[in-house]
């Protein structure tokens, strides 16, 4: 067995977008790192815990849905929370649970 090996099994997309994420306080406005249909890694201020649920909504850009925009509201539970050299937290999320929202 590899240490160290890659085990996504999703194309991940490294864009930076705008993110919407609630916990149970407050909603915050945060930015992506990256982004598969399994999962989401975003920058954030505030710790959350792995094992922990998030909620977030965000948009899709017309690069990945390769149509229009799509806005997509998602449900998922944090797997792992890194410092970054500046000091921001990177805190990858699995996807449980997505739907699609209407457009205005």
């Amino acid at each position: 067995m590899a240490t160290g090996a890659d085990k996504r099994t999703a194309r991940r997309f490294n864009l930076q977008l705008p993110v919407s994420v609630k916990d149970l306080q407050q909603q915050e406005l945060v930015s992506t790192r990256d982004i598969s249909s399994r999962g989401i890694c975003f920058y954030a201020d505030k710790r959350m815990e792995a094992g922990s649920d998030v909620e977030f909504t965000l948009t899709l850009p017309p690069e990945i849905t390769m149509t229009e925009a799509i806005q997509v509201h998602c449900k998922g539970k944090v797997v792992r929370v890194d410092e970054t050299e500046d000091g921001r937290l990177a805190i990858a999320a699995q996807i449980t649970q997505y739907q699609f929202m209407p457009t205005h």
